[in-house]
Formats: structure tokens, sequence, C-alpha cells
């Protein structure tokens, strides 16, 4: 996939972060924690989503992880069923190799209040159990996204994606801007230390329930 970019994505000296222990322990403990809440939540959800909006009750996409190396993350749907056909139909607020709209049309009402509350992304604790994601990393890219990455980008793949991370914790929707998102990427990266994720996903909660949610 990458591959034909000719870009290098292995780097000479491998992150901290990809292999340590501690890490890995909470990822594993935290994905465990919240799969069971998505055990509770799974029923009830179904039925909102479904009732809400015909289709399935999971979106799954192809995204680039750690080096590029492409994975099925999954998140419960919170957008009509068709939402990619018709993703050329709504337009960019965002700067950059990322795409956001605040009112977006085909998010569904149910699908706000999962954005708002982050549920939407629970499901993510699946590719973390795996390996594929790590709870504090990058925001894992789309493959269109890193098809238009400049070489300097690419660092930010080396590191294990998050479900939550530098930018999400501190800027949450306020950030727009690609650049900005690679500047706070790329700061984690320097600051990494395993009291640092639990920093910030304590900080992710807050932001939360600050109604700082993403959209």
């Amino acid at each position: 996939m990458l591959a034909d970019r000719e870009i290098p994505l292995t780097p000479k000296q491998v992150h901290p972060s990809v292999n340590s222990k501690f890490k890995r322990l909470i990822d594993i403990v935290g994905s465990l924690v919240g799969l069971a809440i998505v055990g509770i939540l799974i029923i009830p959800l179904a039925i909102v989503i479904r009732l809400d909006s015909p289709g399935p009750l999971f979106y799954s996409q192809i995204r680039c992880g750690l080096y590029g190396r492409p994975f099925r993350i999954w998140k419960f749907r919170s957008m009509v069923a068709d939402a990619d056909k018709l993703k050329h139909l709504v337009d960019n607020e965002a700067k950059g190799n990322i795409f956001k709209n605040r009112n977006d049309p085909r998010v569904t009402r149910i699908g706000k209040i999962l954005r708002k509350t982050s549920l939407d992304e629970f499901p993510q604790f699946w590719n973390v159990l795996k390996g594929e994601m790590s709870l504090v990393g990058t925001r894992p890219p789309t493959v269109d996204e890193v098809a238009k990455y400049e070489n300097r980008h690419f660092q930010r793949l080396f590191v294990r994606p998050g479900i939550t991370g530098e930018w999400q914790a501190n800027g949450r929707s306020q950030v727009e801007d690609f650049e900005e998102i690679v500047k706070m990427d790329l700061a984690y990266q320097r600051k990494w230390s395993v009291p640092y994720d639990l920093l910030l996903i304590l900080k992710t909660i807050t932001a939360v329930f600050n109604k700082h949610g993403a959209y």
C-alpha cells in the first residue's frame, strides 16, 4: 500500500513505547475493562442505533497503523449506512489531510450522542486487545489520508495508533488543522512515558465529561 511511495517506514530507532511491556499490560487491562462495558451496552445500543437508522450495528474501515500496516478499525455506527458513498457530497471544514464537518448530515441523531460521549469508539478496545492499537497513541489515519502524506508526516506512524492521544486529550474537535495534529502527535512521541499515557487518559475522560466531545 505504502511501498509505492518509496517512504522508509522503519525508523532508525524503534520508539520505546512500541516494545514497552508495561504499556502493553495497561492496554490489555484497559481493553478488557472497555470490552466489559461494551458487553453491557451492546444490546441497548443495538436497539437505539437500528431504530434511529437502518443498517448494521458496527462500522469498520481500513486504517494505517504502526509503520503504515493496514488494519480494520471498529466503531459503533454513528452515520447512515451508506455514509462512505456520500462523503463527496459533504464539505470538508478541516485543513489538510483530515476530514471534518461540524454539521455532517450523514451523522444520525443517536450518532451525535455517541460521538459527544465517545461511545462510538468503544469497539476499538478489541483493536487494542489484538495489539493493533493502544489506549494512547496517534490518530489512526485512513488509507486516503496517508496517500497524500509528505515525508515529514510519516513519523507519526512510528508509534501504535491510540483510542486517545495528545490531540484528543488537549484539543478534541477544536483542532481542525492537520499540521497542528502532526505537531501534537510528534510532541507525544517526545514526551512519552507510562505516567504521561495515564495523564492523557485522565484528561480525555475529563474532556468527555466537560462536553468537549468529537463530532
